[in-house]
């Protein structure tokens, strides 16, 4: 069974919303403007794209990314891997950056039980909490920032559900106040 890994920016009130200055939010670009850089917390970045296999994304996070990851070359390794991207509304797949749709959640659990690699969903809040919901996810590869957002679209759902169990496999701080945080989900 292939990983499932949920990655996001996250600030310390589980907010996701516009990390890198997409517009339509109040807070946007809050990872660049409001905190000071530091390239280290950054690595796990970097290790994503050699220990992921493919790239799964909800549409709104596809059509945002799409125009812009194949032009970069940062993200070389992520543009040469397959692409997914979940949603019941989408009618084509992008050109620029071909994607297989998936239409369901089952269409995702089915893509875990196929051969390969991990698994990385990027941005993609509501798709990343709905995977969540379902006990679809593996592990989580989280940069929280010392931030307080408020409103915004978060990372976790408000789900009237049983508790999900973490297992903290790895961690750091670093001097900026950002956190990283690798957690499994223990099943």
């Amino acid at each position: 069974m292939r990983t499932l890994i949920v990655t996001a920016f996250v600030s310390l009130d589980g907010v996701m919303e516009g990390p890198g200055g997409e517009p339509g939010y109040r807070n946007s670009g809050w990872t660049f403007k409001d905190v000071e850089f530091d390239e280290a917390a950054y690595e796990i970045k970097g290790r994503e794209q050699t220990e992921t296999t493919a790239l799964l994304l909800g549409r709104t996070s596809y059509e945002a990314f799409a125009p812009v990851w194949p032009t970069m070359e940062e993200f070389a390794e992520y543009n040469a891997m397959p692409r997914y991207v979940v949603s019941t509304t989408l009618e084509q797949d992008d050109e620029r950056w071909p994607a297989t749709i998936l239409r369901s959640l089952d269409d995702v659990a089915a893509l875990k039980e196929t051969e390969g690699g991990p698994i990385a969903v990027h941005g993609s809040a509501t798709l990343g909490r709905n995977l969540a919901d379902a006990g679809l996810v593996d592990r989580y590869h989280l940069l929280t920032f010392p931030l307080l957002l408020g409103a915004g679209k978060r990372l976790w759902s408000d789900a009237d559900k049983d508790t999900t169990k973490l297992k903290l496999v790895e961690y750091e701080a670093y001097g900026n106040g950002i956190q990283k945080q690798v957690f499994d989900v223990v099943k």
